[in-house]
């Protein structure tokens, strides 16, 4: 498997992410819009603790992250559905931004040259198919991400519209 296809593709996705992601306001961050079922928190941290469990967890690979972010993360959890000790742990964006960036480069340091290596992972073959899995779900969530800007921006603007109804 060539190494640069498969960095290619991961990179355009997580650069994609990171971009998305800086264009919401924090005042934005934990809202979830209408129509979704999580915020654009919740985002980010799912996908820095599913990034770890399809690229090091499905390969048998030390974790970094601590459990709380598979407690508050993971596959089937939901914003909506924190308790409030989960609300009072919740990590800071600022913190994960800098966790998803440092996991993109323990990814390539720790796998650039090992693409082709088996995991014991019976639905992919090597550790470079789990990172276009990983490659791909990024894909997913950017597009969500757009979606759920794109709801934030309207309701901005519908927010702006019906107070200069008053002030004309």
């Amino acid at each position: 498997m060539r190494r640069d296809f498969v960095y290619h593709l991961y990179n355009v996705e997580h650069d994609r992410f990171l971009d998305l992601l800086s264009k919401c306001s924090e005042d934005k961050r934990m809202v979830v819009p209408e129509g979704f079922n999580t915020s654009l928190y919740w985002h980010l941290g799912h996908v820095l603790r599913v990034t770890e469990f399809h690229v090091f967890d499905l390969a048998a690979q030390p974790k970094t992250l601590p459990q709380k972010y598979h407690e508050l993360f993971f596959y089937g959890t939901k914003a909506t559905e924190w308790n409030a000790e989960q609300l009072e742990q919740l990590p800071d964006w600022d913190t994960m931004i800098a966790l998803i960036k440092e996991q993109r480069e323990h990814i390539y340091n720790t796998l650039k040259n090992r693409l082709d290596e088996s995991v014991p992972e019976k639905k992919v073959e090597n550790f470079g198919e789990l990172i276009l899995t990983t490659a791909a779900h990024l894909s997913n969530h950017n597009g969500v991400e757009a979606a759920m800007l794109q709801v934030l921006k309207q309701k901005k603007h519908a927010i702006q519209k019906q107070q200069s109804k008053y002030y004309i």
